[in-house]
């Protein structure tokens, strides 16, 4: 009897590289390279080695200059490196001239992104925005796939100027790619048009219980949160993306029931695209009454990410909805302590958790919460808080019917 063997699969060798701008300063930098890290292990890349290079803006041609295109090459054919992942944007042309020379796989952050949500999406709505995402990030790059067909077409014209409106094959399978990519979009937006009416009317049919929608940066705690108020079971992961697809579930505090839902992650340089075809999805954050927006406060850059928040909640038309801050992971929070003798200014890294909540947080006042959704510390001092708010936004809507509440036995699901 033949026997089959799988054979392990064997992990991808990356390199990363990013620039060091006057807008981006070497932090910075590093810190976008971290996270750039998780991203690549998230997809199932080993990253190996960071390169970076100061420049005012990006090569056109090459992003970095050619001096360190040449150190990445050397290096990449040196300890066979099979993927070069760059943190900005890359042009058709960049992605063209880069792979020309280095001869491996070439990623962006954005087709970075785009295959963790590929990989990550589970339902036919998330799997249809993903793609049209895709699809919407492809099409301006579609002319490198062909170059080699059009410089055959171009050396085929004959005499002076024969090349001059020839139209060759490349240029042909070029358009056949665009319209056959056109005709997929056009459907999947047809398609996500039918999703968003029988979202609509899901939302429509679940009553008048007040909405509460958990936002923030992506890896956060929102669906471990999620899972501790509502007593559900959603996945939830040390990894950037865990949850693609809007779950909501019932929620009921004593005798008051509200909806929760749990919603993507944002995360900085999130590709418009992406972000025009989860709309949808995202309609969950615009429609909500109340929004608790989760906070990883543990991680050093976490004032920029609430920056990152706020900006993409204000370009989905979520902003200015009543907001709570809810600063989790305060188990995982570390700070270095200065010596008694040293004298310099104290620095984010020297500052206790208690000093940092009488910094700015300290004007949030009620709209503040720490808690440890890991360890389940301050669980019930949010559960009082969302009472409390909940209770306050049922009241506006419904004066004259503040404790005539509706409680449903069945979970709601999406």
């Amino acid at each position: 009897m033949k026997e089959f063997v799988i054979s392990e699969v064997q992990t991808e060798k990356a390199v990363l590289v990013a620039l060091i701008t006057q807008t981006q300063d070497e932090r910075k930098t590093n810190e976008y390279l971290d996270e750039l890290a998780f991203l690549a292990e998230t997809a199932g890349a080993e990253v190996v080695f960071r390169f970076t290079q100061r420049l005012d803006t990006a090569n056109s041609v090459t992003f970095v200059g050619k001096g360190k295109l040449q150190e990445i090459k050397d290096y990449v054919a040196e300890n066979e490196i099979g993927m070069a992942i760059f943190d900005d944007e890359l042009s058709a042309k960049q992605i063209r001239n880069i792979e020309a020379e280095l001869q491996v796989k070439i990623l962006d952050r954005t087709s970075l992104i785009l295959d963790i949500f590929a990989m990550r999406a589970q339902t036919a709505n998330a799997k249809t925005q993903v793609e049209l995402a895709q699809y919407k990030y492809m099409l301006p790059r579609l002319t490198r796939l062909w170059t080699h067909l059009e410089r055959q077409s171009g050396s085929s014209g004959g005499g002076k100027g024969g090349s001059v409106g020839l139209r060759g094959p490349g240029e042909t399978q070029l358009e056949m790619d665009k319209r056959i990519i056109l005709n997929r979009m056009s459907l999947l937006k047809e398609q996500l048009r039918d999703i968003d009416k029988q979202k609509a009317t899901q939302r429509k049919n679940r009553g008048r219980m007040i909405r509460v929608a958990l936002v923030g940066y992506t890896n956060v705690g929102k669906s471990t949160i999620m899972n501790l108020m509502a007593k559900s079971e959603v996945f939830a992961e040390n990894k950037l993306f865990a949850t693609l697809d809007t779950t909501v579930r019932k929620v009921i505090i004593e005798n008051l029931p509200f909806l929760l839902s749990d919603t993507v992650g944002f995360i900085r340089k999130l590709p418009t695209d992406l972000v025009e075809s989860f709309k949808s999805t995202l309609d969950e954050v615009r429609e909500a009454d109340l929004l608790l927006h989760v906070v990883d406060i543990s991680h050093p850059g976490f004032e920029e990410q609430v920056e990152v928040v706020n900006k993409t909640l204000n370009d989905i038309g979520g902003g200015g909805k009543p907001c709570i801050l809810i600063f989790n992971k305060i188990d995982a929070y570390t700070y270095v302590q200065k010596p008694e003798d040293d004298l310099t200014p104290k620095t984010k890294e020297n500052i206790t958790l208690e000093e940092l909540k009488n910094t700015w947080m300290a004007k949030l006042n009620e709209n503040c919460l720490f808690i440890s959704a890991r360890e389940k510390e301050n669980i019930d001092e949010l559960k009082e808080l969302l009472y409390t708010r909940v209770k306050e936004l049922h009241v506006q809507r419904f004066p004259y019917n503040d404790f005539l509440f509706q409680v449903y036995d069945e979970d709601i699901n999406e």
